[in-house]
């Protein structure tokens, strides 16, 4: 298991893209309107658009796994709470479960 992504949410893109690379110096990996993604070592920085269920300035913890499957086959037996299955998305099989503190993360395999 390791911390793959910090995902923050925005209200404009454009902007948070701006500030980040901009103000802040961080070395753009990729941008769209959808996902932009900053080189910040090991654990990247990723942007993503705010909308009702997660809004503007709040952030998402992404972590990887080389057994997704193993993980959610034994979530009753370490307690994790999914709530969505590895499912996948964008070439990748992505999961979610709820944190100690009910926060929401997301988990990838191989990411």
């Amino acid at each position: 298991m390791r911390l793959t992504y910090a995902i923050k949410y925005v209200a404009d893109m454009e902007r948070a893209v701006v500030f980040h690379r901009d103000i802040l110096g961080l070395p753009l990996s990729f941008q769209s309107p959808f996902w932009s993604e900053f080189a910040t070592g090991e654990t990247k920085l990723a942007l993503h658009p705010a909308s009702e269920r997660n809004p503007a300035g709040s952030v998402q913890l992404g972590f990887g796994t080389e057994n997704l499957a193993g993980l959610y086959d034994a979530r009753e037996a370490n307690g994790l709470t999914f709530t969505m299955p590895p499912t996948p998305q964008h070439g990748a099989l992505i999961g979610r479960f709820l944190d100690c503190e009910g926060a929401e993360c997301s988990i990838g395999e191989g990411r």
